[in-house]
């Protein structure tokens, strides 16, 4: 006796198509699974039979042998236990429908419950794709693929349940868009209206959401660069239905989805602390699952503390900051996810903190400052496009009544100027191509004689040379000129002396 249902895999940020077959034979009892199964996998002949018998069927006595094409790839988790199962009752006759145009995915509990399994809805996706018409997935998985059209999508909470639905008893009411909230409730972002002085630090993060760019923040402690940065998710644009679906995407294989939500709309704002490894960063895994840096796709990487980060884990950024992807190698696979993030990092001079303080007289032994500045290379500093000195903020300013500017008014210019370079580019400044930033950040005369002057007296390399370019034509973009000028390409060459005044050995 023979069956065979539709499931999917897993691959990254992709799933493929799985077709799970039962064979069973009179013979002696014998649960076998082949096609290239992990341990969870190969579980599924002590959770299946259990599921079975606690949901009121009685399980095949017999030799089972269930295959999962195709074979030469690896699959992983307990997301086959439901098609399995399924293909059981079909072949015992337990079951009598029609498969075809069907897909099943889901864990099954002792009791014959379905348990949520990460990366359903690139599953669901790819089923679409596959032009399957039917779904049954967990009924804990249901919101995040509330959003997708054109597949019925069936939330399935027993196998009780679905063998009902299947035998044309009591049917499952299909996901619907408007059961589900596109996000969980949180709290209101922190405003920048709650910041005082540092009006430098304020306009540099202005100019860095607007072009989507790398910043680190030096300064003594206190002074409030971590207050600066866990703002600047409030001043970001909106992500577009693209943005949220693929940010969505990274999270459900991540398994890092918060229950009951449907889209991600706000744009993630990671923090790891500075004890985090470097496969923790990068991701990892047997079969490698995203890392920090992934799962802060389309939004905000703050490392606060960056010289207490391992070497590892900090020079590991050096590739994804530039080009926005990571692969990750290992045994069993090699995979490739986006990490188009804002890298924000935040340090202190030296270990006491008041190295160059004007206030405070720094309290490290000689040379100290220097070792501790050296932990951040240059290769990792030089991918930062702003570098923000972040000074003590003054008593009278700390005192004052008057209120700072609120993120709904930055976040209006940034949003302009976001427009801009959609209409310009298709994506922000910060991702322009070489041959891009030739072509839309050719500065004037007078522009390109300062930037000359820039390049021989800081010494600066020819990442450091394209990043000032296109931090200028950010600058431009909030103005709403056309030209690349002047005070533009100056206000960005003053974003990048920090790193040869401290790390070059001058005071601060």
């Amino acid at each position: 006796m023979f069956a065979q249902v539709n499931s999917l895999g897993l691959f990254g940020m992709d799933s493929y198509p799985v077709r799970v077959e039962v064979d069973l034979l009179r013979s002696l009892p014998r649960f076998e699974v082949a096609g290239l199964p992990d341990s969870a996998v190969s579980e599924a002949k002590m959770r299946v039979p259990s599921a079975a018998k606690n949901s009121g069927f009685t399980f095949p006595v017999c030799k089972i042998t269930v295959n999962l094409a195709p074979a030469d790839i690896r699959k992983e988790g307990p997301v086959y236990d439901l098609p399995i199962l399924v293909c059981v009752l079909l072949a015992n006759g337990d079951l009598r429908f029609n498969p075809e145009g069907m897909a099943f995915v889901g864990e099954l509990s002792l009791n014959g419950e379905v348990q949520p399994v990460r990366g359903v809805l690139p599953m669901v996706i790819q089923a679409r794709a596959q032009g399957l018409r039917e779904v049954f997935i967990p009924a804990a998985n249901a919101a995040e693929t509330s959003a997708l059209r054109g597949i019925t999508v069936y939330p399935v909470a027993t196998v009780r349940q679905l063998t009902d639905h299947l035998s044309g008893g009591a049917k499952i009411a299909p996901v619907r868009e408007e059961d589900y909230p596109q996000e969980a409730p949180h709290a209101a972002l922190p405003d920048f209206r709650d910041v005082k002085g540092q009006l430098t630090a304020r306009r540099a993060l202005e100019i860095a959401a607007a072009g989507g760019h790398n910043v680190i923040l030096v300064g003594p402690p206190g002074s409030g660069k971590s207050m600066l940065a866990k703002r600047l998710p409030s001043i970001l644009p909106e992500m577009s239905f693209e943005e949220s679906l693929e940010t969505t995407k990274l999270y459900s294989v991540a398994g890092a989805l918060p229950p009951g939500v449907s889209m991600i709309k706000s744009r993630p704002f990671r923090s790891p602390h500075h004890s985090v490894s470097g496969a923790g960063l990068s991701g990892g895994g047997t079969v490698p699952r995203p890392g920090e840096i992934s799962l802060a796709h389309n939004g905000v990487l703050f490392l606060d503390e960056l010289p207490e980060f391992s070497r590892t884990a900090m020079e590991i950024l050096r590739q994804p900051m530039e080009d926005g992807t990571i692969t990750i190698s290992r045994v069993q696979a090699s995979l490739t996810y986006p990490c188009e993030t804002m890298v924000v990092a935040a340090m202190n001079p030296c270990p006491c903190g008041f190295f160059g303080d004007a206030s405070r007289k720094c309290s490290c032994p000689r040379g100290a400052a220097q070792k501790y500045l050296a932990r951040v290379s240059g290769p990792l500093l030089d991918r930062f496009d702003l570098h923000i000195e972040v000074p003590r903020v003054e008593f009278g300013k700390l005192s004052a009544r008057e209120e700072s500017e609120d993120s709904a008014t930055i976040r209006a210019r940034v949003n302009a100027a976001r427009e801009l370079q959609k209409n310009r580019l298709g994506t922000s400044n910060a991702r322009m191509s070489a041959a891009q930033t030739r072509q839309y950040c050719s500065p004037t005369p007078a522009a390109m004689h300062l930037l000359e002057q820039a390049f021989e007296r800081l010494g600066l390399s020819a990442r450091a040379y394209d990043k000032i370019l296109r931090v200028a034509r950010t600058i431009a973009d909030l103005a709403d000129a056309e030209a690349v000028d002047l005070p533009h390409v100056a206000e960005a060459v003053q974003f990048r002396g920090l790193d040869r005044k401290l790390w070059s050995g001058g005071s601060a």
